[in-house]
């Protein structure tokens, strides 16, 4: 190991992406795909080389490796439990990294990095496979391709092989423009198609003299398969089936719905505003067979009518109406409101208001968690599926970040329903109409398919609530005695439009060289592999219901299928040793996020979070903009902010903890002119971080970055992208946009470089301070940061009317005060420099006085290494 810091310069220009391959196999529904990149490091010197891909969220990865000088190195699923253990010891030297990270709504981002020798070549290849769902009456499979470079190779192939014949097939991408059009090839036959893009270099170039790439966005793929009017499609494969049921021409079931709205003060704005919008839309789309009812709830609940309407003409634009006038007021109280509409349900039964063999549906939609009620979360989910019975389907819409997604997904699932999220966002309206189609077109209710008892083993889920015009259900079970599978029947009965539906048949096992016979079994185990995971996905529902012993069981189930099967799952990651030196070995992590997790880590610790346990437990704690500190904690489900303004020039501590060693001090700079009359924007322009016990000193500017470390010297700059490896601290430049800065054994900091025109007639270049790991300081750190590092204890009432109408104050109750708050987003530039990504906080006013210990002018130093 060096004694010195040493800097290793690198070039993206002599990282050369040789190949990108994306190779995916759709078998019966089950989609295999296999992304692999090979890069050479063209330089002199060795240099980290970085993978970073995307693939849905709804698949489990089930292979890493990369090959580097003819040595392959292979990622290892273990019990999470297990592969936290050895992440934790890998944290406690400093010599670890998270792989995978929240991506948008649909994706997961996978990324890692690896140190090659000069003029050396490594290859990464990940495995995944997902169970393409149907909706809208079609298949999607979503590629995501994000080069950054021209590619020598580039490819993307996809076979699709369903023997129930395939309807249609469409191919286009993003980033496919009318010259790329003709290379997109598509060949279908009966049973088979076959999807192929592969853009030569010149192809790919922005221009003709351009190095820029157009191969950036998504790459889709949609199809059907034929549909007869009969029992569905069954794959029997290797003593494993599954069955395929989405009968054509089968006519509508109406229903009865109750939309169960949140007014609360947390909908105010926007939230409100395209809520309204898209029920006033839903309102119109509703078939004049169904009826109706709106129930709005804050504090109380308020009903539009007492009673469920038909859906005619004038009883919709009265409706509508209705709509546009709710108004946010109060807190969160959904129990008494989902009561009602339940009693609303059944009295319509009762009365005889609507025909019999009507559907009866919920649609819940909220952004926050229930606070009015004296229950527990739990008690409140017990009190509604009693109430529920099993007789109607309930929904869940987690409106934000904000929602309580955990609390609606059992909630919806103990009823029948899912829940899905609406994001925050100017199509949030397209959001909540696209969900309501989705579910609005009931065709089948009471689902139950029937095998023999004798033949079949390990089935799924049988039973179901309701099929819905365009979707499918899929069952999958093994079989006991595979010289019987010729004689395997079938039957499927359920509660149709105006009478009982039933059909009969028979499964016959086919043969796939028979079908297929210019193929080599796509991947021979793939009715395994399907059961496999539709029973780990139904195990994981499981585990958050029923009995403790129950809960229990469905948790050790599901953990031993997604080890046995290699599935990265929430019970499981993925643990990646990669070759750093001949000293060190990196441990890395990949892991599965749960919709509830990726809320949590969109809001507090944002898409480039690592989904590991420091993120989800180790608050993250940043000062940014003008200046704005931010203290995020995760556990009280809440951030906090404030701002505070002084003189420019003045040196504030933001961190001091004498067992560490460490002090983290920031300069503030003012805007290069004032606007006579107009307030004096200050920004932290310097910071000084010190390490006694490595004898380490380190001067960050918006120029330069200085580093002196046991006498050594080393100056960098952020024109230029540079890794640093000292015996005690490593370095790490992304060119003009961040450094990171790891102490060894200890925390990790991450610096923002802003970016300011060179000609604006006010504003200069600034900084931003993060503080990663921060539980790794001692309990007496201190500093307009460093107080916060270990937790705080705070409470906050209802929201009530601020004297800014589009925001909402509170009453906080901290350090033995009660303080006036207000509602307010701040920005974490850790992903987006430019723009950031929005963080919700209760704003702390007057330099957050009452919030802080001591005065602001406690924490003034007199130079950017002292601490007095």
């Amino acid at each position: 190991m060096t004694k010195h810091l040493k800097k290793r310069s690198v070039s993206s220009a002599e990282i050369e992406v040789q190949s990108v391959k994306v190779d995916c196999k759709v078998t019966s529904r089950f989609a295999h795909t296999v992304m692999t990149t090979k890069a050479l490091n063209k330089a002199n010197v060795s240099q980290e080389v970085f993978f970073e891909v995307e693939l849905p969220k709804t698949s489990f990865i089930t292979n890493f490796s990369m090959e580097i000088d003819g040595k392959m190195y292979t990622g290892v699923v273990k019990e999470k439990e297990k592969a936290q253990q050895q992440y934790q010891r890998a944290v406690s030297s400093g010599r670890t990294a998270g792989l995978v990270k929240a991506s948008g709504r649909k994706m997961e981002k996978f990324s890692v990095s690896v140190n090659v020798a000069a003029k050396s070549s490594v290859t990464f290849i990940l495995t995944h496979e997902e169970l393409l769902q149907r909706r809208f009456s079609k298949y999607e499979l979503m590629i995501r391709v994000k080069p950054k470079q021209l590619v020598q190779h580039f490819e993307i192939v996809a076979d699709i092989y369903e023997p129930q014949g395939i309807a249609f097939v469409d191919a286009y991408g993003t980033f496919i423009t009318n010259e790329l059009l003709p290379l997109v090839d598509k060949t279908v036959t009966d049973k088979k198609a076959h999807v192929s893009f592969s853009p030569t270099l010149d192809q790919q170039r922005k221009c003709t003299e351009c190095d820029g790439t157009l191969i950036d966005g998504d790459f889709f793929i949609t199809y059907d398969v034929n549909r007869p009017h009969d029992i569905g499609d069954i794959q029997i494969v290797n003593g494993y089936f599954v069955h395929f049921f989405a009968p054509a021409n089968l006519p509508r079931v109406p229903k009865m719905v109750v939309f169960v709205i949140d007014n609360s003060y947390s909908m105010v704005g926007n939230k409100m505003a395209q809520t309204k919008e898209a029920l006033g839309t839903i309102l119109g789309e509703l078939p004049e067979d169904d009826y109706f009812a709106i129930i709005v709830f804050s504090t109380t609940f308020v009903v539009w009518r007492p009673y469920l309407s038909k859906a005619t003409e004038e009883n919709v634009k009265e409706a509508q109406e209705y709509v546009k006038t709710i108004e946010v007021i109060g807190g969160t109280e959904l129990h008494d409101a989902t009561i009602h509409g339940v009693e609303m349900l059944y009295a319509a039964q009762r009365n005889g208001t609507a025909p019999k063999n009507m559907v009866l549906m919920m649609i819940l939609l909220t952004d926050g968690q229930p606070n009015q009620y004296p229950r527990s979360l739990p008690e409140i989910q017990e009190s509604i599926r009693k109430a529920i019975d099993g007789n109607i389907t309930l929904f869940g819409l987690a409106f934000g970040n904000d929602a309580d997604y955990g609390f609606l997904d059992t909630l919806s699932k103990q009823n029948n329903g899912i829940v899905r999220r609406i994001y925050e966002d100017s199509d949030a309206p397209l959001q909540l109409k696209g969900f309501y189609e989705e579910v609005s077109s009931p065709l089948l209710s009471e689902v139950n398919f029937h095998y023999p008892d004798n033949t079949v083993n390990s089935l799924t889920r049988s039973h179901f609530k309701q099929l819905f015009n365009g979707s499918e259900i899929m069952v999958a079970g093994r079989l006991d005695d595979l010289n019987d599978i010729n004689n395997f029947d079938i039957e499927v009965s359920a509660q149709g439009f105006d009478n009982n539906f039933e059909i009969k048949g028979q499964a016959n096992a086919q043969k796939w060289d028979t079908i297929f016979p210019d193929d080599e079994y796509i991947f021979g185990d793939f009715t395994e592999r399907l059961w496999a995971y539709l029973t780990i996905q139904e195990l994981l529902e499981k585990k958050d219901q029923g009995t403790p012993e129950e809960k229990g069981n469905a948790t050790a189930d599901a953990l031993s299928l997604s080890l046995k099967y290699n599935f990265v799952t929430p019970l499981t990651s993925m643990v990646v040793t990669k070759p750093e030196d001949e000293f060190n070995n990196d441990t890395l992590i990949a892991d599965k996020l749960t919709e509830e997790e990726r809320g949590k880590l969109q809001r507090y610790g944002f898409a480039g979070y690592s989904a590991m346990p420091v993120s989800s437990h180790a608050p993250t704690y940043y000062v940014d903009g003008d200046p704005h500190f931010i203290i995020e904690l995760p556990d009280k489900n809440d951030a906090l902010c404030f701002n505070i303004d002084d003189e420019p020039g003045t040196i504030f501590n933001l961190v001091r903890d004498p067992l560490t060693g460490i002090v983290v001090n920031g300069q503030t700079i003012g805007d290069k002119k004032v606007v006579p009359g107009k307030k004096v924007n200050t920004y932290f322009g310097r910071f000084g971080i010190i390490h006694e016990k490595f004898d380490v000193r380190m001067t960050v500017s918006t120029k330069e970055i200085s580093v002196i470390e046991k006498g050594k010297h080393v100056k960098l700059f952020w024109a230029e992208a540079a890794t640093v490896k000292g015996p005690n601290m490593d370095l790490q430049v992304n060119k003009d946009r961040s450094l990171t800065v790891t102490l060894r054994n200890s925390v990790k900091f991450l610096i923002i470089l802003h970016k300011v025109w060179e000609r604006h007639p006010y504003h200069q270049d600034y900084l931003g301070f993060y503080t990663l790991d921060s539980h790794l300081f001692s309990s007496n750190v201190h500093g307009l940061l460093g107080q916060f590092y270990h937790g705080l204890e705070f409470k906050v009432g209802e929201p009530f009317p601020g004297k800014d109408p589009n925001k909402v104050d509170a009453i906080m109750s901290v350090k033995g005060q009660e303080l006036v708050v207000t509602r307010g987003f701040q920005r974490d530039f850790r992903q987006d420099v430019k723009n950031g990504e929005q963080v919700p906080c209760w704003f702390i006013h007057n330099n957050g006085t009452g919030l802080l210990d001591g005065v602001l002018t406690d924490y003034i130093v007199s130079g950017l290494f002292k601490t007095i």
